[in-house]
């Protein structure tokens, strides 16, 4: 276990160093590598459920929308399909820990979030509009439900999976805003550290529950 974990990290650490500063084939080698790793990292947990399985088919999913952005011709309508299998995946699996709960601040922050985001770049999305739009909404589902299990039941797990969710949710609307409005400098590795530290935490609590 302690050289998986190793292994993550110091890929991770790399990947997102290239998305900083490093050369183009360093990014595209390490993102997959990185994603496989944690894959072979969630697979040694000691005890998987069948919904843990989820997670395992969730970082596949992203595995594949990764490769689909990097194709010559940018597949991106698919790659956001597979972001948003990946995402409902996760969700799935957190519901399936869950007691029936509701707090309702949860879901009315997450839909002023998204609101805010949705209407920042709405003008720019041209033919991507209701499937980018369909993604936010999928991972603001994701984050409720992670907010939902950490709320009622506060315990490591459950804190593992609101932080990665969170990640992800952040590291979305920083790719989506800087992508679509206004580029700066670091955006780029601060969309890759957020991507990597959600799926990392996510995976985390496999050897937590």
């Amino acid at each position: 276990m302690l050289w998986s974990f190793l292994a993550v990290l110091f890929s991770g650490w790399l990947y997102v160093d290239a998305s900083y500063r490093g050369p183009q084939w360093q990014r595209w080698l390490f993102k997959p590598v990185t994603l496989l790793l944690l894959v072979a990292w969630a697979w040694q947990a000691p005890t998987l459920n069948t919904t843990d399985y989820l997670i395992l088919a969730g970082l596949v999913a992203t595995l594949v929308g990764d490769a689909l952005t990097l194709l010559p011709r940018q597949q991106m309508l698919y790659a956001l399909g597979a972001f948003f299998l990946s995402h409902l995946l996760y969700t799935i699996s957190f519901a399936a820990h869950m007691t029936m709960s509701f707090f309702w601040p949860i879901p009315v922050t997450l839909l002023v979030i998204g609101a805010v985001v949705i209407g920042v770049i709405w003008s720019k999305l041209e033919d991507l509009r209701w499937p980018i739009c369909t993604l936010i909404g999928m991972t603001l589902v994701m984050n409720w439900m992670a907010a939902e299990n950490y709320f009622f039941r506060p315990t490591d797990y459950s804190f593992s999976l609101l932080v990665g969710a969170g990640l992800l949710l952040l590291g979305n609307i920083v790719w989506f805003i800087t992508h679509y409005r206004r580029r700066f400098s670091a955006d780029s590795a601060i969309v890759a550290a957020c991507y990597f530290a959600g799926h990392f935490m996510i995976v985390r609590s496999l050897w937590l529950y």
